[in-house]
């Protein structure tokens, strides 16, 4: 045998066994493959925890304790004191499926040479999965609108005010509160996919239409007791005896107002019979029914004034008018206006 033909054979043998090997490499690099086909390649992990290695059961219980067990306990939504537990497990979903195939993406997007030989040589393909969560936005509205129903409150108004039966009301303002929903999604969503637990409910202060100051200046007038009372808003700021009129000429009850204040008033007769024998006008001085002050109110012919009866205060004994001390209604003329409201009640 020539020497060119025994290199010949020398070489085919060796080709013949260079595939040889390539072939049984393939193989084994087949076998193996298949073999870690349900590993987690090294280097993924979720939310720092790490599922390299791992099977898909054991990668999937991992993803289940550690990650979605903690997201499912209650979130507690709180307002001045009072507290709401939300169940996440009404509007909160997780995709465990989802997040495990993405942690055998790095192998499944490669060749099985390739992925042969990152085992081989240990090589880690550094893959952060993320949770794949997401909120039930109309289950959401649902709880939280429960909540609002528990918590808003129309603000009320400031009323000084009689009622039909001409008895007096007082009733001071009070703030009300409604909860921002819209914000109030957005805080309990984040805290679901964050993993917060605990979220202030966004409420809105709602401030009455009518305070106690703006109530201004009121007179109540209570006729079963003789008495006017000053109010500033709903606060008692002084009262007077009076004599209110005769069952024959009773006081108006109502919800007046004063149209004038006069500085020592001229007294005109008014033309009723009780004043028949009376001239038709009377100065000022000390012989005048009116006395030094009046304060006209919107009811027709009916006053505040001074009287030169004084032993007639603290009854029954006008003819309409509010009789008061002298001193009395001095005093109470400077601390009215015109336009100020008169209730007179029983």
């Amino acid at each position: 045998m020539s020497i060119k033909t025994r290199a010949l054979r020398l070489t085919g043998i060796l080709a013949a066994c260079v595939l040889l090997s390539l072939s049984a490499g393939f193989a084994w690099s087949v076998v193996d493959d298949y073999t870690a086909r349900e590993i987690v390649p090294q280097g993924v992990s979720v939310e720092g925890h790490e599922l390299g290695g791992l099977t898909r059961e054991q990668a999937r219980e991992v993803v289940e304790s550690s990650i979605a067990a903690p997201l499912f306990e209650p979130v507690v939504v709180t307002f001045e004191g009072r507290t709401f537990e939300l169940d996440p497990k009404d509007s909160l979903s997780i995709d465990v499926d989802a997040m495990l195939e993405e942690a055998f993406n790095p192998k499944t997007g490669a060749t099985v040479a390739e992925r042969a030989y990152r085992r081989i040589a240990d090589i880690s393909v550094p893959v952060e999965i993320e949770p794949k969560l997401a909120v039930a936005g109309d289950s959401l509205i649902d709880w939280l609108g429960d909540v609002a129903s528990q918590i808003d409150t129309p603000s009320v108004d400031a009323t000084f005010t009689i009622t039909e039966d001409y008895e007096p009301v007082m009733r001071g303002s009070a703030i009300g509160y409604s909860t921002d929903i819209a914000a109030a999604e957005g805080l309990v969503t984040a805290a679901l996919l964050n993993g917060g637990k605990s979220v202030t409910l966004p409420v809105n202060v709602v401030e009455p239409a009518i305070a106690e100051e703006d109530l201004g200046t009121t007179l109540l007038v209570k006729r079963s007791e003789r008495r006017v009372y000053l109010y500033r808003g709903l606060t008692l700021e002084k009262s007077y005896g009076i004599a209110v009129g005769t069952p024959s000429f009773p006081t108006p009850r109502g919800d007046w107002e004063i149209t004038l204040k006069r500085y020592r008033p001229t007294w005109s007769n008014p033309g009723s019979a009780w004043a028949a024998d009376m001239p038709a006008s009377i100065p000022p001085g000390p012989s005048n029914p009116l006395g030094t002050r009046a304060i006209n109110i919107s009811a027709s012919g009916i006053r505040f004034h001074g009287t030169t009866a004084d032993w007639s205060i603290g009854r029954a004994a006008s003819h309409g008018c509010m009789r008061m001390h002298r001193s009395d209604v001095e005093d109470l003329y400077e601390r009215v206006e015109v336009g100020d409201r008169v209730l007179i009640c029983n």
